[in-house]
């Protein structure tokens, strides 16, 4: 029989993804957005997804929800803006009540005793607050029975294209050892291996046969930036007076088409395809997370972009889920 799950936090459903590749049985989902909703439905038209705020889904619900069924796996990825390098770095544990939705996933836990559980967030969780933050996080689960253990892992290991390290915790009701996935990656997927098949597109332009393949609209100065910045190159290749003086280092950056892609995030707009003058489209960036050609991101463009940097790569969360398997 398939171990089954409850995907918190589920966003469009990259976490659910991995793990329904690796066999298991989707029970519940829980997502407060939207358009991230109507994406995961799309996706996942036979799952269970309850649009909602976990705050504020009562412990009766949740139960009421799974209708006796018993739950293998919580997974999911507390929003984690309040740790984010994007976040604003001067707020402390306690400053941003987004810090604190893990224990929405803590009580989930304490309420329908999986066996096993998988939170993931940004690796900068590791250290923040001199290592306090992660040990506090494992104490919540060590207080309701768990046992706990954390890793920092890169999705390129994992035959992501892509450059995205993040924490991850695992933990089970009982005392068993715990699994961490181990790279099987021998050589990195690159940029160009990975969106070179899609059809060169112009600014602002459309491909009409491809589902999210619809290029960003530059103005003209920007246009005029880009053209400058060699594949792979940065803001130095910008003349001196048209360069940004100012801004997020991470922009204005031309991908690598022979290297994995730098960390995609909710807003890549000021980083740019490896040889055609524009931003990836959101069709690109899902295929830097792992997504396939034939997963379809609903909503504005903005929404769809949020949900592609957002995602927890499947080809990680497969990963995750095969160490799962060999617990349980």
């Amino acid at each position: 029989m398939s171990l089954t799950y409850i995907d918190l936090f589920s966003g469009a459903g990259g976490f659910s993804l991995g793990f329904d590749r690796a066999g298991f049985r989707q029970l519940l989902s829980v997502e407060l957005e939207k358009t991230y909703c109507e994406t995961y439905r799309t996706n996942f038209p036979k799952h269970h997804v309850l649009q909602t705020d976990l705050t504020t889904l009562s412990n009766e619900k949740i139960l009421n929800e799974l209708n006796g069924q018993a739950v293998d796996v919580v997974i999911g990825g507390p929003p984690c803006q309040g740790f984010s390098m994007a976040g604003n770095i001067g707020r402390t544990f306690t400053d941003d009540p987004r810090n604190h939705l893990f224990k929405e996933f803590v009580r989930v836990v304490s309420v329908v005793k999986p066996r096993f559980f998988v939170m993931e967030n940004v690796a900068r969780l590791y250290t923040h607050n001199s290592g306090k933050t992660r040990q506090e996080i494992i104490q919540y689960f060590q207080d309701i029975g768990c046992t706990v253990k954390c890793q920092i892992l890169n999705a390129v290991d994992f035959g992501v294209p892509q450059q995205r390290s993040r924490i991850v915790f695992i933990g089970r009701r009982d005392n068993g050892k715990i699994l961490f996935p181990k790279s099987v990656q021998a050589t990195c997927k690159t940029v160009g291996e990975t969106i070179g098949h899609f059809p060169p597109l112009l600014s602002g332009e459309t491909h009409e046969h491809i589902a999210n393949h619809e290029a960003m609209a530059h103005t003209p100065q920007m246009l005029e930036k880009m053209s400058f910045i060699q594949n792979g190159g940065n803001r130095n290749d910008i003349p001196e007076h048209l360069r940004p003086k100012t801004g997020d280092i991470r922009k204005y950056i031309r991908y690598h088409r022979d290297k994995p892609s730098v960390c995609v995030t909710g807003d890549m707009r000021k980083v740019f395809h490896y040889e055609q003058n524009r931003a990836l489209t959101v069709r690109e960036l899902a295929a830097l997370q792992s997504f396939p050609d034939d997963f379809v991101f609903c909503g504005q463009k903005i929404a769809q972009q949020q949900q592609v940097g957002n995602a927890v790569p499947p080809l990680l969360a497969e990963a995750i889920a095969q160490a799962i398997l060999k617990m349980s």
